[in-house]
């Protein structure tokens, strides 16, 4: 059992005990935008090279690309924190992709046909076997530690593939810092209220004896109607702000994070 302080605040009128903390994936725990960039913009590039033998008209090729960096929430700056591309699973962005090719005139089994085609060209630049593989947020590591050696379970709630989730662990040497994992395998999946209560179940804690922190909005109303007993909001892990609902408590780093184990007094510092 521990008490989490938020720059040395306990968080709201008390801090209740938390025996686990579950962690959204990309964004939060991992630096994930350089490589969900690289596959959006794989994605856009071989989608325009195969719609015209698909049948899309030469002179729809600027509304495509227009309509494709529009459904990937691709921008000058950076990709979209909330937009498919980083929080969706793969199957909404294959969804997203053959809309916007219906969008230029094909038809919907053409269009389906298409980006199960785009998709397996480029599903191999996704996670540890793109270019950019993702990085550990800064100061993950450190207050992971501190949360193992305080007796605190750490579970993973992504819509990543159980792959992407267990290659990126594996890379960095995380795997043993988490003891149960949430993918887009599970079902019900995120934002579904019940994958927290799936994972939880797994963990064997319940929802009021546990953290959520992630860098979505719908993260963050998930955790809340889950009963999760504290609901954190992480904005550090994109290059754009993250634009979180304001009802919830953010943070910027992970030092901001104390884990007091028992009572107040003994701050473990991460």
């Amino acid at each position: 059992m521990v008490h989490l302080l938020l720059r040395g605040e306990s968080l709201g009128i008390t801090s209740p005990p938390i025996d686990a903390i579950l962690f959204d994936k990309d964004g939060t725990l991992s630096h994930s935008e350089p490589m969900l960039r690289a596959l959006a913009e794989a994605r856009v590039f071989h989608c325009l090279a195969l719609a015209p033998e698909a049948g899309c008209p030469p002179e729809q090729h600027d509304l495509l690309h227009d309509l494709l960096k529009r459904a990937y929430g691709m921008r000058e700056a950076g990709i979209h924190p909330a937009g498919t591309t980083a929080v969706a699973a793969r199957d909404h962005n294959l969804i997203s992709t053959a809309t916007a090719l219906t969008q230029v005139g094909l038809g919907w089994p053409e269009s389906l046909a298409l980006s199960e085609e785009v998709f397996a060209l480029t599903d191999r630049l996704h996670g540890q076997g793109s270019d950019a593989p993702p990085q550990p947020t800064e100061g993950l590591v450190k207050l992971l530690a501190t949360l193992r050696e305080a007796g605190v379970r750490c579970g993973i709630i992504s819509n990543d593939h159980l792959e992407g989730i267990h290659q990126f662990l594996g890379h960095h040497g995380l795997t043993p810092y988490f003891e149960a994992h949430w993918s887009a395998e599970h079902r019900p999946r995120k934002p579904d209220p019940g994958a927290v209560l799936g994972l939880c179940n797994e963990l064997g804690v319940p929802p009021e004896r546990c953290a959520l922190i992630g860098d979505a909005n719908s993260d963050l109303r998930m955790g809340r109607s889950a009963g999760v007993a504290i609901v954190l909001g992480y904005r550090a892990g994109w290059s754009q702000p993250v634009d979180l609902d304001p009802s919830f408590t953010h943070l910027d780093h992970w030092r901001d994070l104390d884990v007091v184990a028992g009572t107040p007094a003994g701050v473990l510092r991460a």
